[in-house]
């Protein structure tokens, strides 16, 4: 999904920028499985840019610049459509993913579920009581 410049621009005053450094909450879903891949921020250039280019760009909270999701790896993510949420300070991105979202190699960053956090703990308490 591709836009003009000046339709993503009348979409991104559609928007209310709250969040910490004038940037609104993106989530990346997969358009087919719907799977939330991961989450980040987009300041108003990202949006524009992610509309306009159709690739996934955010905000970097930490490293204070425009990025684009991919651009090391090669692991791009196609923009196929979006959604607005209610406020207008939230995206979901339904996106196709050219190879793993998560900098960890897997698919998505949500690949950690409560068990896996209960084993890690006990595994922590174990090493620590051997020590």
């Amino acid at each position: 999904m591709r836009l003009s410049l000046e339709e993503a621009t009348k979409i991104a005053e559609k928007f209310w920028f709250r969040h910490t450094d004038s940037t609104i909450i993106a989530v990346l879903q997969d358009v087919e499985t719907k799977e939330v891949l991961m989450v980040g921020h987009m300041n108003r250039e990202a949006l524009i840019r992610t509309l306009t280019e159709g690739y996934a760009h955010f905000w970097s909270l930490s490293r204070k610049k425009l990025w684009l999701k991919g651009e090391t790896s090669g692991h791009y993510q196609i923009v196929e459509d979006f959604k607005i949420d209610c406020d207008g300070d939230a995206i979901v991105l339904l996106v196709r993913s050219i190879g793993p979202v998560c900098h960890t190699g897997n698919k998505t960053c949500f690949y950690r579920s409560y068990n896996d956090i209960v084993i890690e703990k006990d595994k922590e308490k174990e090493l620590n009581a051997k020590s």
